[in-house]
């Protein structure tokens, strides 16, 4: 288990997800096989099981997916959010009417395999940097609708969040520069904009903008598709004037060469449109 877990997502924040996953399940006739197959009255308990070792994530997502079809179900989990979990693990077990435990079994599964998953990729991945200062982070790359699931998974990996969205910071990036005409007026604009409570960072492709960014005063500066040789002269240019993150195509091949360079945060939006979801089951037990 995680020394410390990561806080849960607030219940308000959970519900529309479920609902809306939920609502596209049942369409508009409901669940047609359990209500073919399985008496109206019918009880039975499942158990949630991680068939595969990783780190668990969406244990309240689950929960709500059984909750919103009927709240006399029981729900007891085993594991917490962020918890690292070998194969056959019981993660909860449910217990109720058996019609409404089929119906909501894949949402709740969708949740948890998906989440589960980007929460172990994050793991192994930050694991994996350990030994270097950098921090893994994820991006706006995200499925639209699950930003906010998607970016706690990668905290229950042990991961930091970048901009939750587009009010979170100021980002500026080539296509901004580009149409503002320099880098030079864009960070200018973007400080006169900002005032002192929206933090400011800038992307640079090369070491030339770099040096404009720093003689403007930027405090972060995003080192775009720059190879570690380049990174490694970018983190020396930045020392007592920036703090440094790299981004562009890392993956968990190369996030190891990059940690190397020095640079503090590592982003990558391969934890959210790429990671493999964790295989979890729902059993029947009694």
């Amino acid at each position: 288990m995680t020394t410390k877990p990561e806080p849960a997502l607030d219940e308000v924040l959970l519900k529309p997800l479920v609902e809306a996953a939920l609502t596209e399940d049942l369409g508009r006739r409901g669940d047609v096989t359990s209500q073919a197959t399985i008496p109206a009255d019918m009880q039975a308990q499942l158990q949630i099981k991680a068939r595969q070792a990783g780190v668990i994530c969406g244990m309240d997502l689950a929960r709500l997916s059984f909750a919103l079809l009927d709240t006399h179900i029981e729900f007891v989990a085993k594991v917490v959010d962020g918890e690292r979990v070998a194969a056959d693990t019981v993660l909860a077990t449910v217990r109720g009417n058996a019609r409404h435990l089929l119906t909501a079994e894949r949402t709740a599964l969708n949740f948890m395999t998906h989440l589960s998953g980007i929460a172990t990729a994050t793991r192994q991945i930050v694991d994996s940097v350990a030994d270097y200062p950098a921090q893994i982070t994820c991006t706006r790359k995200t499925i639209p609708g699950l930003r906010i699931a998607q970016k706690y998974a990668v905290r229950c990996g042990g991961g930091r969040n970048h901009r939750l969205g587009l009010d979170d910071a100021i980002l500026i990036k080539d296509n901004h520069i580009a149409i503002a005409g320099d880098i030079t007026t864009a960070i200018q604009q973007a400080q006169d904009f900002a005032g002192h409570l929206i933090p400011i960072e800038v992307e640079v492709d090369n070491l030339v903008q770099l040096e404009l960014a720093l003689q403007a005063g930027v405090s972060l500066v995003l080192l775009d598709n720059m190879s570690p040789e380049i990174l490694q002269q970018a983190v020396a240019m930045c020392q007592g004037r920036a703090k440094t993150e790299a981004s562009g195509g890392i993956t968990p091949e190369t996030v190891q060469a990059v940690a190397k360079t020095g640079v503090d945060f590592i982003a990558m939006g391969y934890l959210t449109h790429s990671t493999t979801a964790l295989d979890i089951g729902l059993d029947f037990s009694a």
